[in-house]
């Protein structure tokens, strides 16, 4: 045991003073209290365990005598039970053997009993009575025989009988060969006679005999002949040169296929089974291909679609290619009206070449038929799509004997690639026709004082002439819901868009319309200043008319109802299969996302130029006029002098509200409301740039006093710079604003924020500085009383 002076404790043994006997000693009186303690605790527990061992002791005691009575039961009594239950269910299964063995025997004589006497009926029904309904019913009625019966000994035993000799098997498929072949004759009379009943009574008798393929064959070279017959009758005309003739026919062609399948589809499910129809539909297809290939390969004979196609692809657009040649830039005194061919130029025009009407008409007589060929493919997936287990709705797929059928090919090859070549020609030839014959309008002029002589927006006509062809060939593509066809138009819009039309208009501010001073220091000319404002409408216009546009193509006409939850609805109505609607949406999108960055950086390129060729020139001698004669820090002897040369109270603001007003009106007047957005917020910019050096230019030369008039001025000049623009402008200004704020605080106000750091200032007065301290200091300092 340890213990000592030093706190640890030492045995009694080990002891060397009095002072260790006592802490040790003090310490075993205290272990010994403890084990006393605990001693006392048990003894008075131990009566309670002692009562409970002997009621474990009691009930140890009757449980040995339960156990010795239930041996004796299990062994006196449920030991015979057992094993008599045990002999019973041996029975019991014996018998249920013997039972089904029984059941099996006599339902083999009852089939065998059912296969003889459809024999006979067969074999009697055949006979003279030559009741053809009756005997299919027979076989149909053996047909439910299991093979293994119709084939075992004992039915080759029971079955036969002096008039029917042969094994049930022989006479069974003997009977409905000779049935098939008897049935198959007297439907092909009754198709040449036209008697329907006869056909229909015949045409249920075939799935009974187990010839389902042979009759349903029959019945769709049935029905071919009928559309055959319709087919050559509808193409043997005169008129075969007029209108829509081909997609008229092509049209009834495929309408008379869908009324024979919605017509006989009832009948053939119910006597053939469900699906069934499939087949007929197949064998209808290869008619269909048949007639509908004679269709278009008439059609491109008589169009001469190869001839066109060859004009078309080996069309030179001489026009597009010498515009971007810089020997054609033209004097900035010319007529804005483009002419082609240039008068006295001696060329052939380029329209001789292409008849542009035939083109178009073949382009709708084309987009007619591939429409019509798509809303067939979508009927027939329709009618064999097969039904989902689950209730759940199927994506429609193209059946595969569509997708491989000759007419698919030769709509490929006669209707998807020739409309695709014209489209491209179609739309390219347009653009240059639209330049061609472009016209910029009248009576545009920067005198405010002056009308304006056309209605807003201003743009050339080849920017609503282009526009309204890029919706027609979209409109047009989509028409013929064919994915083949708009993933090429689309892209061929959007490129053409992208180098012919927006080149012209970019060579047109370049080469022709650039807003040049003629002479160093002058402004550029009035005219050259409105050709490029109207280019750059030109821009803005056809970019918002490309996206609504392409709004149109997605939503459809109402844009609002036909939204879904993936906005995809109209599409995804003429474009069905898989994610077909979802391709073609993202391929405008891309498109107008394509042509939008394009021209929005182009017009902000236009804005640097009319910022720095028109506006800045024009800002300068307005803030020298504002500025004339205004002094911020005269001295106290010449105060009366300066104070009557000084303009009055509010002049300054009036003076830069008039001038500003002078140029950024007949401005505003002209432009589109985004792109003078655009060009105000730039120039605003400037102005907010060139305020602030004119503030810091006052270092020295402002007094209070004048730092007042200085605030109201600046105050001014931002009112009249901000009206009738975004609040944000206002932004522009929030240097210039904080530093006549500087310079018009009071002293203690100043000693309170000069102390101060950035972001405590700012949560102190809420206002987001754009100073720093430094600069703050410097700006305190431009009064020259505090300099």
């Amino acid at each position: 045991m340890n213990g000592g002076s030093n706190g640890e404790h030492i045995s009694v043994r080990e002891a060397s003073t009095v002072d260790d006997i006592r802490n040790a000693l003090a310490e075993l009186s205290a272990r010994e209290a403890t084990v006393t303690a605990r001693l006392d605790n048990l003894l008075a527990t131990q009566k309670d365990l002692t009562r409970h061992l002997s009621r474990l002791d009691l009930a140890r005691a009757h449980l040995g005598s339960q156990v010795l009575a239930a041996r004796q039961i299990s062994h006196a009594a449920l030991s015979p039970a057992a094993s008599t239950a045990s002999r019973i269910t041996v029975a019991v299964k014996n018998l249920d053997r013997e039972q089904a063995a029984v059941r099996a025997t006599l339902e083999v004589v009852e089939q065998v009993a059912e296969l003889k006497a459809c024999v006979l009926g067969v074999h009697g029904s055949m006979g003279a009575p030559q009741d053809w309904e009756t005997a299919a019913s027979y076989l149909h009625r053996a047909s439910q025989i299991p093979d293994a019966v119709i084939d075992g000994a004992f039915a080759e035993d029971v079955v036969p009988t002096a008039e029917v000799p042969d094994p049930p098997r022989q006479t069974l498929d003997a009977a409905a060969e000779s049935l098939c072949g008897l049935f198959l004759r007297e439907f092909e009379k009754a198709a040449k006679e036209g008697d329907g009943a006869r056909v229909t009574r015949f045409f249920k008798l075939f799935p009974l005999i187990g010839r389902r393929d042979v009759g349903l064959d029959a019945y769709g070279r049935y029905v071919c002949t009928g559309i055959a017959a319709r087919a050559r009758s509808s193409m043997n005309t005169s008129q075969r040169r007029e209108g829509l003739f081909y997609a008229n026919a092509l049209t009834k062609l495929f309408e008379h296929i869908a009324q024979i399948v919605d017509g006989h589809e009832p009948l053939v499910e119910r006597h053939y089974g469900a699906g069934s129809m499939t087949k007929v539909i197949e064998r209808i297809q290869v008619e269909a291909d048949v007639q509908g290939g004679i269709i278009l390969d008439t059609w491109a004979e008589e169009r001469r679609i190869s001839r066109k196609l060859t004009d078309v692809r080996s069309y030179p657009f001489n026009f597009l290619v010498q515009s971007f040649l810089p020997a054609q830039k033209p004097t900035i005194g010319s007529s804005p009206r483009t002419g082609s061919p240039a008068p006295g130029s001696g060329r052939a025009s380029e329209d001789e070449g292409v008849d542009m009407k035939e083109v178009d008409a073949l382009l709708g007589e084309s987009a007619v038929m591939l429409g019509r060929w798509s809303l067939y493919i979508r009927f027939l997936a329709t009618k064999t799509a097969a039904e989902s287990e689950d209730g759940e709705d199927v994506k429609l797929t193209i059946p595969s004997f569509l997708t491989h059928s000759t007419l698919q090919r030769k709509v490929a090859d006669l209707l998807i690639d020739p409309f695709n070549t014209m489209a491209t020609f179609f739309f390219r030839r347009s653009v240059e026709k639209s330049f061609q014959l472009d016209e910029w309008p009248s009576d545009l002029t920067l005198n405010p004082s002056k009308a304006l002589g056309a209605s807003p927006p201003f743009v050339t006509s080849a920017v609503d002439d282009v526009m309204y062809i890029v919706n027609q060939v979209l409109q047009r593509a989509i028409s013929t819901n064919q994915r083949a066809v708009v993933s090429s138009v689309v892209p061929t819009v959007g490129r053409v868009l992208g180098s012919d039309f927006f080149g012209m208009i970019q060579r047109r501010m370049r080469d022709e319309s650039y807003p040049k001073a003629a002479i160093q220091g002058a402004l550029p000319p009035e005219t050259v200043i409105i050709q490029f404002l109207v280019l750059i409408n030109n821009l803005d216009v056809s970019t918002e008319y490309v996206k609504r546009i392409v709004r149109t193509c997605v939503g459809g006409q109402q844009p609002a109802q036909a939204a879904h939850a993936d906005g995809t609805n109209a599409l995804r109505e003429a474009f069905p299969f898989g994610n077909e609607s979802v391709a073609v949406e993202r391929l405008l999108h891309n498109m107008e996302a394509g042509y939008a960055s394009k021209t929005s950086e182009l017009i902000n390129e236009a804005t640097e130029v009319m910022l720095k060729q028109v506006m800045r020139p024009r800002l300068r001698p307005v803030l020298i006029e504002t500025f004339r004669d205004v002094e911020y820090g005269p001295s106290v002897d010449d105060d009366q002098e300066e104070a009557a040369q000084e303009p009055a109270e509010g002049a300054v603001a009036q003076r830069f509200e008039r001038g500003w007003q002078a140029f950024t009106l007949p401005v505003k007047r002209i432009l589109t409301a985004s792109t003078y957005d655009r060009l105000l917020t730039a120039t605003v910019h400037y102005l907010a740039r060139t305020l602030e050096k004119r503030i810091w230019s006052y270092y020295g030369r402002v007094n209070e006093l004048g730092a007042v008039r200085l605030e109201r001025d600046v105050a001014g000049i931002v009112a009249a710079a901000v009206r009738g623009g975004r609040y944000e402008l206002r932004d522009a200004f929030a240097r210039c604003v904080q530093m006549t704020l500087i310079m018009n605080m009071e002293d203690d106000e100043w000693e309170e924020v000069s102390k101060m750091d950035g972001a405590k200032l700012e949560r102190e007065s809420g206002v987001k500085w754009m100073l720093d301290a430094d600069e703050r200091k410097r700006v305190r300092a431009i009064v020259k009383d505090r300099a």
